[in-house]
């Protein structure tokens, strides 16, 4: 048998659009709304946080917790995580969401991919609990501050025991630290590597801070 479909006026479909057309506009506010929300991280977004800082900090990450000049905590706030003692954070919930531009000390970013990056501006924090460090001669400190790898023959110093892919906290001889990488090559393999061979991977410098002055916030 023939199925028998209803029929609409076209006041009727105009009132669904209508309808629809509100629905779609509540569902976005309620978007926009959580893009603004400052709230601790979820178990994941914590989780791959804690594994990139360990990678240059190790077990240190706990000394970022548990300070003696107060709590501090990690919150999420449009895709960036930010280290905030608790004092400031509750202050900051007198700020409209849609005002606040920042709080703390921005320590990274997600990607739309879920992937968590650490900032330059984390480095103060780093610096102080790094694991591995890596020294420049004062010629390689430009390059290296223009987003460049090093090369064995800028190579000043290397933390012993360091191994391929550790992370490393990058310092001029006069430990002034410059930014951080990836050990492209392990303490003993730095010894006898050829003078233009890579080093270590550039990941973040100083100089972003003029580079990428709007991505500091």
């Amino acid at each position: 048998p023939s199925m028998a479909y209803p029929i609409h006026t076209k006041q009727w479909y105009q009132r669904r659009v209508r309808e629809f057309q509100t629905f779609q506009h509540y569902f976005k506010q309620i978007n926009l709304r959580s893009q603004f929300r400052m709230r601790p991280l979820t178990e994941e977004e914590a989780k791959s946080l804690f594994e990139k800082l360990a990678k240059y900090i190790g077990e240190n990450v706990k000394l970022l917790l548990e300070r003696s000049d107060g709590n501090y905590v990690f919150r999420y706030h449009k895709d960036k995580v930010y280290y905030v003692s608790e004092d400031i954070m509750k202050r900051a919930t007198n700020i409209g969401r849609k005002e606040l531009i920042s709080l703390g000390t921005m320590f990274g970013k997600f990607s739309k991919t879920e992937k968590f990056k650490l900032h330059i501006t984390s480095l103060d924090f780093i610096s102080s609990y790094a694991k591995q460090k890596v020294w420049l001669k004062p010629g390689a400190e430009q390059q290296f501050l223009y987003g460049n790898n090093v090369t064995k023959a800028g190579l000043g110093r290397i933390s012993a025991g360091t191994e391929r892919y550790d992370g490393v906290v990058v310092y001029n001889m006069n430990d002034l630290p410059l930014g951080f990488g990836a050990a492209a090559k392990s303490t003993a393999e730095c010894k006898t590597t050829d003078p233009n061979t890579i080093v270590v991977f550039h990941q973040a410098d100083i100089g972003e801070y003029l580079r990428a002055e709007s991505t500091m916030s």
